[in-house]
């Protein structure tokens, strides 16, 4: 962990089945709903994709997502790995993660807030001072 709010982890993805590819997920208190997914490119540009914990949670037990992020548990090559589809009017990539990895990274959020308590943990101050001071 990075700090006592924070936990960020690296994570090395298959693109293709066979292509590598880091990336670099984070979590922070101050944002409990959300998660951070980056992922380097070819060029060593790091793309962001925000999403919800919960559909996180949810894709390492099953099909989850109907928009632009979807996860699914699947086995492949004899070992159990979280599928990964992203899509903008970019692009699209199927990556493939080890599940335990990922399944560690939301195990570490949950220490931090706990699954169903992430409203005790947001600032809804914060954002609306954010919202209203543009």
């Amino acid at each position: 962990m990075t700090g006592h709010n924070e936990h960020t982890e690296q994570i090395i993805s298959l693109y293709g089945g066979s292509t590598p590819v880091r990336s670099r997920w984070s979590y922070s208190a101050d944002e409990p709903f959300t998660v951070v997914a980056a992922f380097q490119t070819d060029t060593d540009r790091w793309v962001e994709w925000i999403f919800g914990r919960d559909l996180l949670a949810e894709g390492l037990v099953g099909p989850a997502g109907e928009g632009d992020v979807r996860l699914s548990p699947e086995v492949s090559n004899g070992r159990t790995v979280l599928a990964l589809e992203i899509e903008s009017p970019d692009g699209h990539a199927l990556l493939e993660m080890d599940h335990a990895a990922v399944q560690g990274f939301l195990t570490a959020t949950t220490e931090i807030v706990p699954l169903g308590q992430e409203s005790d943990h947001f600032d809804i101050d914060a954002l609306i001072e954010e919202i209203t001071n543009v």
